[in-house]
């Protein structure tokens, strides 16, 4: 069966390399990075990715399996445990899960797309942007993912008798002598995402090719974690800069039945902060671009509303300027969302609840989905089923609203045994 690539849809394949062993940091992949495993931020990036079609992981390890399924890839096999050594390349390793897909199923990609579970940080539309640039590039065996370097190898030297020479021969007279603008761009493949043909890995026997393409990536991104200091550094990134990368949805959790979302006032809406006048008028700071994607999202069918513990006119003001349903002045949150979930004649698994502060975990229980601006109370970042990338009253309702309109415009789902909609 001869694999074609065609422009409208062809069939993506996701493969989430997540070996059992790790020496530098023991049992990485099912280590906890922030709220999750590390190996499901990678599984996330291909569910949720427009262009890819299927998600699986290759481990060796039982409980990488269960991890990796319950954050909602495919594991149809367990990969042989000679093919989980330390210096194990790529290569084989993909030709195991192809021929097994092959062999067992009948199944062919157009593309694979390679998620390395120690580049967890990846922006939203990485993976679609490097498929679609090797969908576009009909010439090229593959895209990977790059950054500028941040030491130029020009500059860089090796042993040799005991004197240095350097690494890199060229024409350029004394480079390592020259200043760094003079010298040639270099980049450093960053493992957010390896983009090849099928025919590129079986037909060639290689994981690129000959003519690779780059997708430039975010320096700030580039982290591949090999120790506990990258680690560190991973998770630091994770909770204090405001990056929209690819976090896990909770196991089990999906947004795609939403069908109302309702919104706490104070520190999600606004920035928490209030500005008190002398004759103690108060107002607060919101986002524009919160009532462009609300209005967005209740284009598409769903309902939003607002709940909270004050009871102020700026509360009042700011809801009847979006459009939507105000409830404040709740001391007890929970049975005000019940009752507003009630009234509305849905379950409270269909609902959404955007939170920050400790009185919002009852109704993020409660909530089919519960959702944390980035900025949140610690407690309520560790019960949330999705964290935002964005801070409250800097645009953390649009981009909720965004992420549910992207789940309901739906992606191709063309092999019948896929899990990516959980």
């Amino acid at each position: 069966m001869d694999s074609v690539v065609t422009a409208a849809e062809p069939e993506v394949l996701a493969l989430v390399p997540a070996r059992g062993g790790s020496k530098s940091i023991p049992r990485k992949n099912v280590k906890m990075l922030g709220q999750c495993p590390l190996v499901a931020y990678s599984v996330a990036a291909g569910l949720q990715a427009s262009a890819v079609t299927r998600v699986i992981v290759s481990t060796d390890d039982e409980e990488t399996a269960a991890i990796a399924r319950e954050y909602g890839a495919e594991v149809p096999f367990l990969r042989p445990s000679e093919l989980a050594e330390d210096d194990v390349p790529d290569y084989p390793v993909f030709k195991h899960a192809l021929d097994w897909l092959d062999q067992d199923e009948g199944y062919r990609p157009d593309i694979v797309v390679q998620l390395r579970p120690t580049s967890p940080l990846r922006h939203a539309a990485c993976v679609d942007e490097a498929v679609s640039l090797l969908i576009r590039s009909p010439g090229a065996d593959s895209v990977r993912s790059v950054t500028p370097a941040g030491q130029n190898p020009y500059k860089m030297w090796r042993q040799e008798d005991g004197c240095l020479v350097p690494l890199v021969q060229s024409e350029l007279s004394e480079p390592y002598n020259m200043p760094r603008q003079k010298l040639p761009a270099t980049y450093w493949q960053t493992g957010h995402v390896d983009v090849t043909r099928y025919d590129t890995i079986c037909r060639k026997h290689s994981m690129t090719g000959d003519r690779i393409l780059p997708l430039l990536v975010d320096p700030g991104l580039a982290i591949d974690i090999d120790n506990l200091e990258q680690w560190q550094l991973a998770e630091w990134i994770l909770c204090h800069r405001e990056l929209k990368v690819v976090r896990p949805t909770g196991p089990g959790k999906s947004p795609i039945d939403v069908r109302l979302v309702v919104f706490d006032f104070d520190g999600v809406l606004t920035d928490n902060r209030v500005y008190v006048t002398e004759e103690g008028r108060e107002s607060v700071a919101c986002s524009r671009s919160d009532g462009m994607g609300l209005a967005k999202l209740k284009d598409y069918g769903v309902d939003v509303a607002v709940l909270s513990t004050e009871e102020n006119p700026v509360v009042s003001a700011r809801c009847s300027k979006l459009g939507v349903t105000c409830i404040q002045g709740a001391k007890e949150k929970a049975p005000a969302f019940i009752s507003l979930v009630s009234s509305r004649g849905l379950a409270l698994d269909q609902v959404a609840y955007v939170g920050n502060d400790l009185n919002d975990l009852e109704c993020m229980r409660l909530a089919g989905w519960s959702v944390s601006v980035v900025d949140a109370y610690p407690a309520v970042i560790e019960a949330a089923d999705w964290v935002l990338s964005t801070r409250g009253g800097h645009g953390a309702a649009r981009e909720v609203c965004d992420l549910l309109i992207e789940r309901m415009n739906g992606r191709r789902t063309s092999h019948a045994t896929s899990s990516k909609n959980r």
